[in-house]
């Protein structure tokens, strides 16, 4: 039973020195660090070491959501030239997209503005995500897709302090279908020669797709987490993943999943009670006093104070470990955040194991 503690926001709220905040990724991709948990013990490793970590026969399931180029810089037409940037969130129609803009205030509906040789308007505002709808004024079967590589940037998270030298550093290196405005970061650690070594080793890998939105890095702000709403975002877990997984846990191989949007993907696809092909949008909101359905362990980064992601890995190890474990990150210099270091929870640390 979840303490009731656990539904307070503050209860998530931790310290973090600045300077543990990673700025860059390390290079090659796979030197990370990588802290192991198990129901007692947490000890330092590297994420290279990944292969000797994990028992021949477990199964990877990895997100492979690729990031779109989501950030636009234009000027309002009749503003006197004023920068305004939108961040785009999804598609809504050929011509329309959810987005964030900056400055809200001056962009209410009506307003225009010129992205490149792009103009668009502001059709409506979203209440739920304080975005608005904006059309683009497209030529007839065009659509914003194929204008993106030109006009817009990936986007990277507002602490990171300076840009990277290659947008693909904040890609995994098995992103292939394009949808994401962040990256699903505890997968950034792969390198091909990782995923080799572990095949090798007979740790194989499948793939669910879940393109990161504004719901996994909305802000929590109901004082009692209960109350906070997930912004939906689009899901798909293929037949054949499901096939490979089913396989896997028949053989005695464990579930790994990468990332908590995998972990979201697979336990929304098993709500039933077993798995099940998926295709759709899911707002599945995870937090202490969840059962999981399928997933046994994972890997995830270390994410930020009073997040929906800590409230996740909170409802699988609990909350109080979770903080302790933070604690000890920092205290043994883990850099924290996208491009930090990530924790391997194996199915033994689970308070709920399925």
């Amino acid at each position: 039973m979840p303490n009731p503690a656990d539904f307070c926001l503050n209860a998530y709220d931790y310290h973090l020195p600045p300077e543990r905040i990673a700025q860059h990724p390390v290079s090659p991709r796979d030197h990370s660090r990588l802290m192991v948990v198990t129901k007692n013990t947490a000890t330092d490793h590297f994420f290279y070491e990944l292969p000797q970590l994990l028992q021949p026969g477990d199964l990877l399931v990895l997100n492979d959501t690729r990031v779109i180029p989501a950030r636009l810089i234009g000027q309002k037409v009749g503003g006197a030239g004023r920068t305004v940037e939108v961040f785009l969130l999804e598609e809504l129609s050929d011509r329309q997209w959810l987005a964030l803009v900056k400055p809200g205030r001056k962009l209410r509906p009506g307003a225009m503005i010129q992205i490149g040789t792009l103009q668009a308007t502001v059709q409506a505002v979203d209440e739920e995500t304080r975005g608005r709808i904006i059309e683009f004024d497209l030529p007839a079967g065009d659509r914003l897709w194929s204008y993106l590589d030109q006009l817009g940037e990936v986007p990277l998270p507002p602490y990171i302090d300076n840009p990277i030298e290659d947008t693909e550093q904040y890609q995994t290196v098995y992103a292939r279908r394009p949808g994401a405005v962040a990256a699903p970061t505890a997968g950034l650690h792969f390198t091909p020669e990782l995923l080799s070594k572990l095949a090798y080793q007979g740790i194989d890998h499948c793939f669910v797709t879940l393109h990161v939105g504004i719901g996994t890095f909305r802000p929590v702000e109901a004082q009692d987490i209960r109350h906070h709403h997930l912004h939906e975002e689009w899901i798909e877990v293929p037949a054949a993943t499901v096939e490979r997984i089913q396989a896997a846990k028949a053989a005695g191989g464990r579930l790994i999943a990468v990332g908590t949007t995998v972990i979201r993907s697979l336990e929304t696809a098993a709500q039933s009670g077993t798995l099940q092909p998926f295709s759709g949008k899911s707002d599945l909101y995870i937090y202490p006093g969840y059962r999981p359905k399928i997933v046994e362990g994972f890997i995830t980064n270390f994410h930020l104070p009073r997040s929906s992601l800590m409230m996740l890995v909170s409802a699988f190890i609990g909350r109080e470990r979770l903080l302790e474990l933070y604690q000890q990150a920092i205290d043994r210099q883990y850099r924290f955040y996208s491009f930090g270091d990530a924790m391997l929870i194996l199915p033994s640390a689970c308070s709920n194991p399925v």
